[in-house]
């Protein structure tokens, strides 16, 4: 095998550190990882982390970049086949159902934006983040309603908004009880590509038109 050039070196140790990182933020928290041990767990010295990171705000942005690169390419896969609507969505349920709600990654994103509350340069940065994670929420929906044909009820960058509000919010709820439906956000998401029209999965319209359990 060929030795690895000094860059390659230096961005598998990095790879090896976020990835560390991500797998104890999520166990134990962020406040309660410290970069000794992230060093320590990852087999690499103290150094070998400020050689890569300035500081620990620093590596928790770039944990965040990869769950969210991780969490929307499993998304992106799972509705982009050619298929109906409702088999696309039917494959969102399953996703959301294990992730929604994820106590690790939920309480991670809560406990960040909580640490950067008092820290302007962080704050930015997090808005930056959610400015991408936004745009990719709205080209995954503009992709859905360009297959079906449909018109958004409104402008996409609204509606990724919105459908992102209530991720996070049911997200939020489920952590706390896992008794709330996933489902919710797909609801939602059938709502916005159809306009309503016809019932949602798991409802039935009665004689005068209204939605019922």
């Amino acid at each position: 095998m060929a030795r690895l050039t000094r860059s390659e070196s230096q961005a598998r140790t990095r790879a090896d550190l976020v990835a560390t990182a991500r797998d104890l933020f999520l166990a134990d928290g962020y406040a309660k990882t410290s970069l000794e041990r992230v060093a320590e767990e990852a087999g690499y010295s103290k150094g070998a982390v400020y050689s890569n990171f300035r500081t620990k705000k620093e590596l928790g942005l770039e944990v965040l970049e990869l769950i969210h690169a991780t969490k929307f390419g499993e998304v992106t896969d799972l509705i982009a086949a050619g298929d109906s609507l409702d088999d696309r969505l039917a494959r969102f349920q399953e996703w959301a159902e294990r992730t929604v709600g994820d106590v690790g990654w939920t309480l991670l994103e809560f406990e960040f934006a909580t640490v950067a509350r008092d820290d302007p340069e962080l704050q930015a940065a997090l808005v930056s983040s959610l400015g991408v994670v936004r745009g990719a929420v709205a080209t995954q929906i503009q992709d859905l309603a360009d297959t079906l044909g449909v018109a958004l009820p409104m402008p996409v960058e609204d509606a990724a908004s919105a459908v992102l509000s209530f991720g996070i919010g049911l997200g939020m709820q489920r952590a706390i009880d896992p008794s709330v439906p996933a489902r919710l956000i797909t609801d939602a998401l059938r709502m916005l590509l159809t306009g309503g029209d016809g019932p949602l999965r798991g409802y039935a319209a009665n004689d005068a038109g209204a939605v019922t359990r």
